[in-house]
């Protein structure tokens, strides 16, 4: 099997063409090649199938085989890979995912797509859509308890459940004793990606990010969505924010008159390989 591995803000994955060709239980092969021992090493495995109703459609499993209904830096990278690979031509793109429908626009140097604005759509705040337990109209500045510790947070759906935390400093956060407590806690009935976030200033925060089925990861595009819109909602930040990941940085961009919130970042190719199908399948050499 043919693949190649890219990554968004440090945030990767591994990408395999299905246009032609189905990739056989991919929830098996991505626990297998996410392994970064054991396998090629990624955040999770990524396919690019034909679709029906937009140009490409992608396919997405986490490190543990869950699937995923989004990544914004994995979509990013969805839209370098059909540029370059010439499938497309086309320099404004959309891509199904179970998220919906998003638009990509293209940004290029020569022949190869080196950032991606993806439009996002409207972030939803209702707690049944996101899900999160709540008898509120929204989750904003809510108290939850993790620990020891209590938190105050603000819940966003991107696609996919986001929950957002303000910390003082993002450097000395103990990301690993609570990020696992956030993504199983009772109130998240499809568990939650949580973003821990320090605001620096208007326009500009840090985050660190624990990913449910992935850990923490060094970005997280739909997460640095949520984010930055709960920072908006909590009055912290103005309506263009750049979130500086582990990775890198995004910039996020609310259109109030549209509800509608834009990312644009980098999408960048590591390597190109070949695996033996066993290894992917998982049957013994």
């Amino acid at each position: 099997m043919k693949f190649t591995k890219m990554h968004g803000c440090g945030n990767d994955y591994i990408y395999v063409n299905c246009m032609e060709k189905k990739l056989e239980n991919p929830e098996a092969a991505a626990i297998r090649l996410s392994a970064r021992r054991f396998g090629i090493g990624s955040d999770g495995l990524i396919l690019i199938c034909p679709s029906e109703t937009a140009d490409f459609e992608m396919v997405m499993f986490n490190a543990d085989g869950s699937r995923a209904e989004m990544c914004g830096n994995g979509i990013r990278c969805v839209g370098k890979y059909v540029y370059d690979k010439k499938l497309t031509e086309k320099k404004e793109i959309t891509i199904e995912t179970l998220a919906g429908l998003k638009r990509l626009q293209l940004h290029t140097e020569g022949d190869f797509v080196t950032e991606v604005t993806v439009d996002m759509g409207a972030p939803v705040t209702e707690p049944p859509q996101i899900p999160v337990q709540s008898e509120k109209e929204i989750v904003m500045n809510e108290p939850i308890t993790v620990l020891d510790r209590e938190f105050a947070m603000t819940c966003v759906s991107m696609g996919n459940p986001h929950a957002t935390v303000y910390v003082d400093n993002t450097d000395t956060f103990e990301l690993e004793k609570f990020g696992p407590v956030f993504e199983k806690h009772a109130v998240f009935p499809k568990k939650v990606n949580t973003e821990f976030v320090q605001i620096i200033d208007r326009n500009h925060v840090k985050m660190r990010v624990w990913e449910r089925g992935s850990g923490e990861t060094f970005a997280c595009g739909t997460g640095a969505c949520a984010c930055a819109y709960a920072s908006m909602l909590n009055h912290l930040t103005d309506y263009e924010v750049y979130v500086e990941m582990l990775g890198g940085t995004l910039k996020i961009t609310y259109d109030e008159t549209k509800n509608t919130i834009l990312m644009r970042g980098p999408a960048v190719t590591v390597y190109e390989g070949e695996i033996l199908d066993a290894a992917v399948q998982g049957e013994k050499s």
